[in-house]
């Protein structure tokens, strides 16, 4: 599959469901790798926020991102659009902060990014596929959660509200591709005895009986129908006899089951890679599809992390042993940092360096807590780089390597005697006029214990 963005720039306008403000956000195409970002265009220098989990900074009753001095609350509907579509890539300009409510669903951000058309771009779309079950519960709140493997993205979503109106009801997708027909419609709800705790809290300024669906889970008075009417700037309002404040009529018999699944559908694409697995949801709400969320997301870092970790196999010949790296570096003991070279093709390498006791760095180097220098992790590194890009020249004897640049150099775990360092190498680009760029990682088994970006050139004596 191929990342996707859209045709061309397309605007919506409303208002802000809590803050009751006018506001226009319009979609723009991204390229690719790009992700989905939103760029407040009414502020100062214009802040970019990243469309991720880890931008999430409020919950109360929507979710927020925040980043750059920049925020936009109530994104989930938006990003359930993006996602529902498998758009990858994508700009939202808006100017404010907070997204338009429109009806209270994602069907009017799915047709007008439908209307402008969705393109393939030449990247391909980097799915990320469940290693193996994942479990997200709050016991105080009932809510279970469960992410398993699957080569598909299926969701499930049940509630529980304990009001005789409501009652229990589940919505469920087999493919996220039923998303548009049987999901993006479905709009938002709450309780009547949460209207007046959001509206007391200067919340649902743009609430409209068009917009979010009002379930009346107890007897209310004619005055109480009068205090809503003028809330709602309504002449009049009256309780329908499904329990419903109102409103038009339910798009669906489980309409609220199928928002629920709606949001978490949004708020998991914050994730910020489309995943492959089935998701069981019992009574899930935005705090816990973001924890969900930031759960997935660590696994999928730590995975992503371990995807290139080189295996050594002390049992394994050599591709080049001491004496065949002698013959390619100028350098000599106590200066020559590469034992072996294990694996090697034209853009990658994998070498090992013994660390001892008797290195003569470490007298002088915290001598009663002796740790390898990190600046000779980078030569080693920069050796076997060197390696590398010797082997592909008839006379290796005859040129050298020079450092030009390091950037983007972490140090992240300490490297001490009886350690064994394993170095990946792998060429950025393509060497030319002989000047190469690597990407450098040294592992202690499992561990990454250093990386970074190594420009050299190679040069005749």
């Amino acid at each position: 599959m191929k990342q996707t963005t859209i045709k061309s720039a397309v605007s919506l306008s409303g208002v802000g469901l809590h803050t009751g403000q006018e506001v226009t956000m319009t979609f723009n195409p991204a390229p690719e790798n790009h992700g989905i970002k939103f760029q407040r265009i009414d502020l100062p220098n214009k802040p970019i926020i990243d469309a991720d989990v880890d931008n999430v900074t409020d919950l109360s009753r929507g979710t927020t991102l925040e980043q750059n001095g920049g925020k936009v609350n109530t994104v989930e509907h938006v990003m359930a659009s993006l996602a529902g579509l498998e758009i990858d890539n994508c700009l939202i300009h808006i100017n404010a902060d907070e997204t338009p409510i429109m009806d209270g669903s994602s069907q009017y951000f799915i047709k007008a990014l439908k209307e402008t058309g969705i393109v393939d771009q030449d990247a391909e779309r980097e799915y990320f596929t469940l290693p193996s079950n994942i479990y997200y519960t709050e016991e105080d709140r009932q809510v279970e959660m469960i992410a398993m493997p699957l080569d598909d993205y299926r969701l499930t979503v049940m509630v529980d509200y304990n009001s005789p109106v409501l009652g229990s009801q589940h919505a469920s997708i087999t493919s996220i591709k039923e998303f548009e027909s049987e999901i993006s419609s479905c709009r938002t709800f709450c309780f009547l005895h949460e209207l007046e705790m959001l509206y007391n809290n200067n919340l649902i300024r743009g609430g409209d009986l068009n917009n979010a669906i009002v379930i009346v889970d107890r007897i209310i008075q004619d005055d109480e129908l009068e205090n809503l009417a003028k809330m709602f700037n309504k002449p009049k309002v009256e309780v329908k006899k499904e329990g419903i404040l109102n409103n038009v009529d339910l798009r669906f018999h489980n309409e609220p089951a199928r928002h629920k699944l709606l949001d978490l559908v949004g708020d998991l694409a914050l994730i910020g890679v489309p995943i492959k697995a089935q998701i069981m949801a019992a009574r899930p709400g935005h705090a816990a599809n973001i924890a969900f969320g930031k759960k997935i997301k660590a696994l999928i870092k730590k995975t992503r992390s371990q995807v290139n970790i080189p295996k050594y196999d002390p049992n394994k010949v050599p591709v080049y042993n001491t004496q065949d790296i002698a013959k390619m570096l100028p350098h000599r003991s106590p200066f020559l940092f590469v034992d072996k070279v294990m694996e090697m093709s034209k853009n990658h390498l994998i070498a090992i360096k013994n660390v001892t006791f008797n290195e003569p760095f470490f007298p002088g180097h915290f001598p009663e807590n002796p740790i390898m220098p990190g600046v000779l992790i980078i030569e080693a590194m920069a050796q076997a780089g060197g390696v590398l890009v010797l082997s592909q020249v008839p006379d290796p004897e005859n040129y050298n390597t020079y450092f030009m640049k390091i950037d983007n150099a972490k140090f992240k775990d300490k490297v001490v005697p009886g350690d064994t360092l394993i170095f990946r190498l792998d060429l950025i680009a393509p060497v030319r006029r002989g000047i190469c760029v690597m990407k450098a990682s040294a592992f202690v088994g499992d561990r990454l214990v250093c990386e970074a970006e190594l420009m050299a050139q190679i040069a005749k004596k």
